[in-house]
Order: structure tokens, then sequence, then C-alpha cells
């Protein structure tokens, strides 16, 4: 993701979330963190045949643990494999970052996106309460190790 990528993508974003969608500002800052030798951030986007962005996602390292950030698909788009090409993106930069574990937060009543990371081998670990304001909907948090995860994409190679 590119500075000029923030318009569409916060279309996108009011789209899909429009209770408690990203703002400009937000996308700014995590974008700081994305580029150079310090980088500790990794924001994809994606378009489709014309040129029109279609999804995105986005991860935040530190230390040893990674958290997805963000990820999205056009709803024209699911069902497609976006969301799982997306969200592959970022557990092979997790894997860059030498993360050992990528924790995530998914709305409770998202069970289509709680679906695909399961997939993934993220597990259920808590919740928290009202996380998703104004909502005040909960969060359920999943974990992957991703030593086990490359390990298990391995086998099945």
């Amino acid at each position: 993701m590119r500075w000029w990528d923030i318009a569409p993508v916060l279309e996108l974003e009011h789209e899909l979330f429009p209770e408690d969608a990203w703002s400009a500002g937000m996308f700014w800052s995590e974008l700081a963190h994305a580029r150079g030798p310090g980088a500790t951030r990794r924001y994809v986007v994606a378009e489709d045949a014309d040129g029109r962005l279609v999804g995105y996602a986005g991860l935040a390292a530190a230390g040893d643990l990674a958290d997805v950030q963000t990820i999205a698909a056009a709803r024209d788009q699911w069902g497609t494999g976006l969301g799982a090409r997306l969200l592959t993106d970022l557990l092979k930069h997790a894997t860059a970052f030498e993360c050992d574990e990528v924790l995530l937060e998914v709305r409770v009543d998202n069970t289509r996106a709680q679906r695909l990371y399961e997939r993934f081998g993220f597990e259920p670990i808590g919740f928290r309460r009202g996380y998703y304001q104004p909502g005040n909907v909960d969060a359920l948090v999943m974990r992957l190790n991703v030593q086990e995860h490359v390990q298990g994409t391995e086998e099945t190679d």
C-alpha cells in the first residue's frame, strides 16, 4: 500500500465497516512504519484486472509478535480466495519479521472471516468485550503459531 491507495482504501473501508471504519490518519500512521530498514508494518492492496482496488490488508510486528491490523475484500470478491491470498502475504511477512506468533481480532458476528482464519490454523484464545465501537461488538481474539503454520504448509506442498 502506498499513499495514493489511501483514498480508494477508505472508500472500501467505509463500505465494509460503516460503524467502525479506520480514518485516513490511521492509515497514514501505519504507512509511516511500513518503509525503510526499520519497517515494522506490511500493508498490501489487491486490484482487479481493471485496476480497481478490491482488497487490502495490514500487519504490525513488534519483537516476536505480529498482529493482523486489518484485512478486507470487496463484497464482489467474497468467495474468490482473495482473503486467503491477502492473509498468506501477511503471514509470509510475519515470518520475514521473525515473529513467532500472529494475533488478530475478529468480530464475533463475522463467522465468514473466522472460518478463513481457522483454515490457516488460527485458534481462539479469548474475547475483547465491546472492542468494536460504537456498536459495542465483542472481538474474538485468535492466535497462530507461525512455526507450526510454516511446517504445516511445507508438509502439504
